[in-house]
């Protein structure tokens, strides 16, 4: 525990060394036009944008947020599953223009959800579509449970892993001279529902925002 304890900061270290000397020179890419992410991703519908508080953005250090909640159209899960109950999905998208220095990179919510006091009951990944992996974590606090999805998304590729996504951003500074990155995080409360009820919904969701964000967010 204790090698793995000196080892950690040592790579964020060395990660913010190399990107900072690798993007000397880094093209910066125009941000997103998050107004071009449609009202009606699949069979759900825009309901509302939710504004962040001052505080969260300062911690998030962002460039640009997404942060909406959409109504689902069929009922809760796929298929017509639960007709006419209620569902929804939040849709939050944290945009990052530069990670050059490592002052402004994503922030897991494996350590953002448990310090707002949800409990997690399951951590594993999920297959968005064939050889896209993401990450599902099942949260409680109190009575309340829900599904959060979540993954890094770049120009080139998908990434679930934390630590994968600080590794591949030293070599896409390499290849594209460019850093930037999103967090893309979905969150669906299972009301009652069975965590499949609700895994099954939040991937739906996550499908159908999945090819917007691919285009909305700078290639």
């Amino acid at each position: 525990m204790l090698k793995a304890a000196l080892i950690a900061p040592l790579f964020l270290t060395l990660q913010a060394g190399a990107v900072y000397w690798i993007t000397g020179g880094e093209k910066i890419p125009p941000a997103p036009d998050f107004a071009a992410v449609p009202v009606m991703l699949g069979d759900w519908e825009k309901a509302r944008e939710n504004p962040i508080d001052p505080d969260t953005m300062a911690q998030l250090r962002a460039d640009k947020t997404l942060n909406l909640t959409f109504f689902g159209k069929r009922g809760f899960g796929t298929a017509g599953a639960g007709q006419g109950s209620f569902n929804t999905a939040e849709l939050f998208v944290a945009w990052f223009q530069s990670q050059r220095g490592g002052a402004s990179q994503p922030h897991s919510p494996q350590v953002c959800l448990p310090a707002n006091g949800w409990i997690p009951t399951v951590t594993d990944r999920l297959d968005l579509e064939p050889g896209v992996q993401i990450n599902r974590y099942i949260v409680s606090l109190g009575a309340e449970k829900a599904v959060v999805l979540y993954w890094y998304q770049t120009p080139r590729r998908v990434i679930a892993s934390e630590w994968a996504a600080k590794f591949w951003v030293m070599a896409d500074a390499v290849k594209d001279n460019r850093t930037d990155t999103s967090l893309v995080r979905v969150v669906v409360y299972s009301q009652g529902k069975s965590d499949e009820q609700t895994t099954a919904s939040a991937m739906d969701f996550a499908r159908a925002a999945y090819p917007v964000l691919k285009r909305v967010l700078p290639n």
